[in-house]
């Protein structure tokens, strides 16, 4: 098992995990598809920013990607696992591994905005929420959530 960088051929299977994954969670083809450009990693998007994979036996487990907003503060786009390997610990993996790259580089604060399935997830890796914002479901508020690197 290895975490190493992305690159720009990774973008369509990068893609294809996160719409998995959220799939995982119980939304409708409708919803996933209105949600499609926000779910998409594009070449770009892996060239452009901080890209993470997590790669065991040659299949792609799970991802992150983080990008600076200031000197200080790093923000967490995506953190994705496989639907096969929910619950499996790999989650924590990706986590652990991205809070240690940020602290070597001197970044001391994260948010990220977080599906309201993951916010346990993140309250576990000690996020706290600092607002709720509404999503395109009606009813259902998305946790904006931080952590200060120490």
């Amino acid at each position: 098992m290895k975490i190493i960088k992305a690159n720009i051929t990774d973008a369509d299977t990068l893609t294809a995990l996160t719409l998995r994954s959220k799939l995982y969670w119980g939304y409708s083809d409708n919803q996933i598809e209105s949600w499609k450009d926000d779910l998409t990693i594009s070449s770009d998007y892996v060239s452009n920013n901080q890209v993470y994979k997590l790669v065991a036996d040659d299949k792609l487990v799970g991802f992150y990607a983080f990008l600076p907003e200031t000197n200080t503060k790093v923000v967490l786009n995506f953190l994705f696992v496989a639907p096969e390997f929910i619950g499996k610990g790999f989650g924590k993996i990706l986590m652990n591994d991205f809070l240690e790259r940020i602290k070597k580089l001197h970044y001391k604060k994260v948010t990220l905005v977080a599906d309201p399935n993951a916010e346990a997830f993140y309250k576990s890796a000690g996020f706290n929420v600092t607002e709720k914002l509404e999503s395109s479901i009606e009813g259902r508020f998305l946790p904006v959530m931080e952590k200060e690197i120490i």
